[in-house]
């Protein structure tokens, strides 16, 4: 993922997860930490330090083991090294209780002191969370996240439109007006579950520079998805969309596949993993409420070749469950950092809350039995992960030598970084032109 320079003019834009403030914040973070470790009243070495060290550590361990054995929010583990740092993060919480109760010293300079101390080593350890997985690159894109709000969408159709002909791709056909935008447009619109049922948040809705042309180019269609926990607007921000596409753009002549980013899960913790179940019917709303909405709400060319679905993590698991459960609908998907299975935690967990245990009802909806059984000749399939994501990177190498032996047309590719934004963002950025000729796009 790129970063602007520090250089850059606005603060805003720093990056955040490598460079200079990165390096500040660890530097004031662990000063700040030995700062909270030092002799905080009578008995703390002998009592209170190592008291703290060992409940913090207590603490930490039983937060991962609530998290990833209990509660389960997740499909995956907390990974190892962002378990540590936020165990960090407790461990200055409760060297700052210890300092702070008496018989600590209780002069106001001391207290203020703990408490600047703490906050440097939570800013220190959110930081390093946030360096692994690369979700705020800069501050810019932290506020957004938090505070950012898009336009409503407001596309009126027009008469005068641009088809590809037979055989033909959409570039070959189109000619770029002088007066075309360089950049495109980013709203929300809410996608209602019409058929499902399924209580869907807004989504987002990227229209390539070219769509504000006459006459019209009827563009294909992208459906993208976040992962778990997450929202559609991960990618808007972290995922940086509108830059990538509207760099594709700038490379051809303002023409780019729409994106229509939406929402699979339902809400931030929530995972109906993107089937019909006891769930949700989440899988006919992504098969029919929002093919339903494409058709009544954008001018886009149609059909299966035009309509590709992709994803991220939980979302790229489900844009291989759409692919094979709904090929008549999606004739080509994206899956970056995907699972092997859907998955809830465990699979005796996930067969039980999805349909009451019943093994033959979740195998007919499983991509590696479907792939197993069928052939999908006329499905296209990008199959990517990161070059260090040691979990996923073989769960995707299985999937993607089912989908070859499914007689699908897949790809498969590695890119720089593990199950974080870094690699998603380049999962998307590298295999756009790859999904643009699926697509009819480009030759």
């Amino acid at each position: 993922m790129s970063s602007r320079p520090l250089a850059a003019p606005n603060p805003l834009d720093w990056p955040l997860t490598h460079g200079a403030v990165l390096f500040a914040v660890m530097a004031l973070g662990v000063v700040a930490l030995m700062g909270l470790a030092v002799p905080g009243g009578r008995h703390w070495w002998s009592r209170r330090l190592p008291c703290s060290v060992v409940l913090a550590a207590a603490l930490t361990a039983l937060l991962q083991i609530v998290v990833d054995d209990w509660w389960q929010p997740f499909p995956e583990e907390l990974p190892l090294q962002v378990t540590a740092w936020i165990g960090v993060g407790i461990l200055a919480l409760v060297l700052a209780v210890a300092r702070l109760l008496p018989p600590a010293p209780g002069r106001r300079r001391v207290r203020l002191g703990v408490v600047l101390a703490t906050v440097l080593v939570l800013l220190m350890s959110s930081d390093q969370v946030n360096g692994f997985f690369e979700q705020y690159p800069s501050t810019r894109v932290l506020l957004d996240s938090w505070f950012g709000r898009a336009h409503p969408l407001a596309a009126a159709p027009v008469s005068d439109t641009l088809a590809a002909p037979p055989g033909e791709a959409l570039a070959e056909v189109w000619h770029r007006p002088a007066d075309l935008p360089v950049k495109g447009t980013v709203s929300s619109a809410p996608i209602p579950g019409a058929k499902s049922g399924f209580k869907a948040r807004d989504a987002f809705v990227y229209l390539p520079p070219a769509y504000q042309a006459a006459p019209r180019p009827l563009l294909p269609v992208l459906v993208l998805m976040a992962g778990q926990p997450g929202t559609p607007s991960d990618w808007v921000n972290s995922g940086r969309l509108a830059e990538l596409l509207d760099s594709f753009a700038g490379r051809h002549d303002g023409l780019a596949p729409i994106v229509l980013v939406v929402d699979q899960i339902g809400s931030a913790w929530g995972n109906p993993l993107c089937m019909d179940s006891r769930i949700a019917k989440s899988q006919t709303y992504l098969a029919e409420d929002v093919p339903d909405w494409i058709r009544t709400h954008l001018q886009t060319a149609t059909g299966r070749g035009s309509l590709a679905i992709g994803g991220m993590s939980l979302g790229g698991t489900c844009s291989l469950q759409l692919a094979v459960n709904a090929p008549q609908v999606y004739g080509a998907f994206l899956d970056i950092s995907g699972q092997q299975e859907p998955t809830l935690g465990s699979h005796g967990k996930t067969v039980k809350a999805t349909f009451g245990g019943d093994e033959a009802a979740f195998e007919a909806v499983d991509p590696m039995h479907l792939m197993a059984s069928r052939r999908f000749p006329e499905t296209a399939g990008a199959f990517v992960v990161g070059e260090a994501d040691r979990k996923y990177g073989p769960q995707q190498r299985r999937v993607y030598a089912a989908a070859v032996e499914a007689g699908m047309k897949a790809t498969f590719t590695a890119v720089p970084g593990g199950h974080d934004w870094k690699a998603f963002q380049g999962g998307l950025d590298q295999n756009l032109p790859w999904l643009s000729r699926q697509l009819g796009l480009i030759r």
